[in-house]
């Protein structure tokens, strides 16, 4: 059966969300493997400006994944301190940066299994690495993509790793990149997780939490 046809709409949503916000994420500042994975770490409750703003700096400084692991955690600290939660970052980076250099001689691994194995590393930054850096398809579930993927009906799972299984399975695999940003804008601008602006959203028409309090 098609994926299409198992949720109300939701080619028409997807259409929506293709031409609002694009299909495409502009990429953060990086020439290697090792500095995207760490720009996604930094990017936890941090906008990606300002993620993109330290970058160059921090990788002028250290230009190595040797040399951010040897780096003290104060030292890492004083390039990302504009970044949300910076000294648990500071220690997560140079913890991951450490395992790196020591255990995968400087790559990065290529499979989630691998990559959640490394310090800071969970299953959604593993994901957008994969996503980001090799193309591999997969579904980053958020608190953004969580909420209004449930919102719309397109999933109903208890916890991220439930709803990115249903997601997996609702969605076109060509979608599940790109979902992640696109939900994040929207999440942010318009279905927020506090008070949603549904007078002002292009989705308001198929939400299933929309019609629900119309019925009530």
């Amino acid at each position: 059966m098609d994926k299409i046809a198992k949720v109300p709409h939701l080619r028409e949503e997807l259409d929506w969300l293709d031409q609002t916000y694009g299909v495409e994420k502009e990429g953060f500042f990086h020439q290697e493997h090792w500095q995207l994975l760490v720009a996604i770490m930094l990017s936890a409750q941090s906008t990606d400006k300002q993620v993109d703003e330290v970058l160059p700096k921090l990788y002028g400084r250290f230009p190595t994944v040797q040399e951010i692991a040897q780096a003290t955690e104060e030292e890492i600290g004083e390039e990302i301190k504009s970044v949300g939660l910076y000294k648990s970052k500071a220690k997560h980076v140079k913890s991951c940066c450490m395992q790196l250099a020591e255990q995968y001689g400087g790559e990065v691994p290529t499979t989630i299994e691998e990559l959640v194995k490394l310090a800071g590393v969970g299953r959604k930054t593993a994901t957008l690495f994969l996503a980001d850096a090799y193309g591999i398809p997969g579904v980053t579930v958020d608190t953004h993509v969580f909420r209004i993927s449930h919102r719309l009906g397109w999933a109903n799972g208890k916890n991220p790793v439930e709803t990115e299984e249903e997601l997996m399975r609702v969605l076109p695999k060509d979608h599940w990149n790109r979902i992640n940003f696109q939900l994040i804008y929207h999440g942010r601008s318009i279905c927020t997780a506090r008070k949603a602006k549904c007078s002002e959203c292009g989705l308001q028409a198929w939400c299933e939490k929309r019609v629900e309090k119309k019925q009530a």
